[in-house]
């Protein structure tokens, strides 16, 4: 479990000190847009109050808080399971890659109501309208992970 903890704890911090960098010290909420290396690296700030690509966002309070307490729910699910599961270590990694994501994203909800996502990438004559964020990309890896890395126990 110890790796899990240390695993959020890094990817929490990476996520928000991230955020802070380029949204609050960059002023990206004002500039709205920084172009960094177009159109491979793009900052785009996006506000989503709602899941994935803006699904269920509707600026509501009541919403905010439905979304928060999902995260948070998930996150003590996945803590539960993988303590039934006592996986490899890169179970508890995945776990704790998730975990931290997902509370970035929480924190985010209550103190700007909506995450702040400004990571935009595009390639080869392809233009990405989406912006997202550190935590979204660990929440990614993280479920990932723990589909690969999890579930290796044989039936007794």
């Amino acid at each position: 479990m110890r790796r899990l903890w240390i695993t959020a704890f890094i990817v929490f911090t990476l996520d928000q000190v991230s955020k802070w960098a380029v949204v609050q010290s960059m002023d990206l909420k004002t500039r709205l847009a920084i172009d960094v290396w177009p159109p491979f690296l793009n900052f785009r700030m996006a506000w989503n109050d709602g899941v994935n690509f803006g699904l269920f966002g509707n600026s509501t309070d009541i919403m905010r808080w439905v979304l928060i307490a999902v995260a948070l729910v998930i996150s003590g699910w996945v803590l539960w399971w993988i303590r039934r599961e006592d996986p490899k270590p890169m179970g508890y990694i995945s776990a704790g890659i998730l975990i931290g994501g997902a509370l970035g994203n929480v924190i985010d909800r209550i103190i700007y109501g909506a995450v702040a996502d400004f990571l935009n990438m595009s390639c080869c004559g392809f233009t990405n309208p989406y912006a997202f964020n550190v935590a979204d990309i660990a929440i990614f890896i993280g479920a990932f992970g723990l589909i690969f890395f999890t579930g290796d126990k044989k039936p007794a």
